[in-house]
């Protein structure tokens, strides 16, 4: 196991007068997994990429353990690399495949053959070690390309997006699979992702970036419970936390002809802050949004909207519907019966709201 330092890293290309990277600073414990998520081009696998030493840093210090890594080569790094292709050898059997690395360290064929059975007793791959890669399902071939890492017993596990190519089952199998892995292996690992939900069932801490920035660090309850910008809010849930545009006034949230009563705690920190008669957002979570009906009531002031779409993706209805020009979307059991067109009657559960700036994005926060 190792732990991992970054000191303000930056990554700019000659043909580009942006950084890719900006600035990145993080320190990853022994043993955590770590997962990098963000939309294409947000700079994810650019890290992965320097930490493997595939690509140079352009300023800022990278560490493993106590040594400085930026100068060392790939091949003395001690790391192990999962890609998203597999990169698996078509003429080789999967013996032959999780056995390479071994081989090209000149490690004993005695030892290789331990190592190799030990791997593919770990992930089921015991009876398949005469195939060849062509004679394997997509999961038995990531398999492989986790045995190859496996057998390395390297101090660090990076994983670039190596689920992508699976069909969703077998990305859930393999989620599963992986985790079982590292709670047995204990090897840091660092995972990249554009997949939030892969994010949130696997991350030890979650690594949110956009446009080579890093937006928020934290475990996954915490970046879904307490998103620090706009970004993570809407990046980080599915369906996407809701954002309205709203005025404070001193007392309430308007929006449109919509007023919303905002906790006591909440108005006080607003005033305190000086947001009296300034925009804000508000965000909250499609679970937080309350229908009623002749059965159950809501806290809250009750506003109306018309539902544009309505989706029963599992055991529950989503609902996207418009209030005064603005998206919302609601959660609700898989009763409702709503259908585009109609009006539903609904109210925010402010105790669950969330506040941001509206120029900045940042949360609003007193603390």
């Amino acid at each position: 196991m190792a732990r991992l330092h970054f000191k303000n890293i930056k990554k700019q290309y000659n043909h580009s007068d942006s950084n890719a990277v900006k600035d990145f600073s993080l320190d990853i414990k022994e043993g955590e997994f770590i997962v990098f998520v963000g939309p294409s081009g947000c700079g994810k696998s650019t890290i992965l990429r320097m930490i493997a030493g595939l690509e140079d840093i352009t300023d800022g210090e990278f560490y493993i353990g106590d040594t400085l890594m930026n100068s060392i080569p790939p091949k003395k790094r001690d790391i192990a690399m999962v890609f998203q292709n597999y990169a698996l050898y078509p003429h080789m059997t999967v013996f032959d495949n999780i056995a390479f690395g071994l081989k090209m360290h000149k490690v004993s064929k005695h030892d290789i053959k331990i190592k190799v059975g030990r791997a593919a007793a770990i992930l089921g791959l015991t009876d398949y070690l005469h195939r060849k890669p062509k004679a394997l399902s997509g999961g038995q071939r990531q398999r492989v390309a986790l045995g190859r890492a496996i057998v390395r017993e390297a101090n660090v596990f990076l994983m670039d997006e190596p689920l992508s190519n699976l069909d969703a089952k077998l990305r859930v199998q393999m989620r599963a699979e992986i985790m079982q892995l590292h709670q047995r292996l204990k090897t840091t690992t660092i995972y990249v992702t554009h997949d939030q939900t892969e994010a949130m069932t696997m991350a030890s801490r979650i690594v949110i970036m956009n446009n080579g920035e890093i937006m928020q660090v934290g475990t996954p309850e915490a970046v879904y419970k307490t998103p620090a910008n706009l970004f993570t809010a809407q990046f980080i849930g599915s369906p996407a936390m809701n954002i309205i545009d709203c005025n404070f006034d001193g007392i309430h949230l308007t929006a449109g002809s919509i007023t919303i009563t905002p906790t006591d705690a909440a108005s006080h920190m607003l005033n305190t802050l000086g947001y009296k008669g300034k925009p804000v957002k508000l965000g909250i979570r499609p679970e937080n949004v309350m229908l009623y009906d002749e059965d159950k009531h809501a806290d809250g002031t009750p506003f109306k909207a018309t539902v544009r779409i309505s989706e029963m993706p599992g055991s529950e209805v989503i609902i996207y519907a418009e209030l005064e020009g603005q998206s919302v979307t609601v959660k609700d059991g898989p009763e409702n019966q709503s259908e585009p067109g109609d009006t539903i009657t609904a109210a925010f559960d402010m105790s669950k709201a969330h506040l941001f700036n509206a120029e900045t994005g940042e949360r609003i926060t007193d603390k």
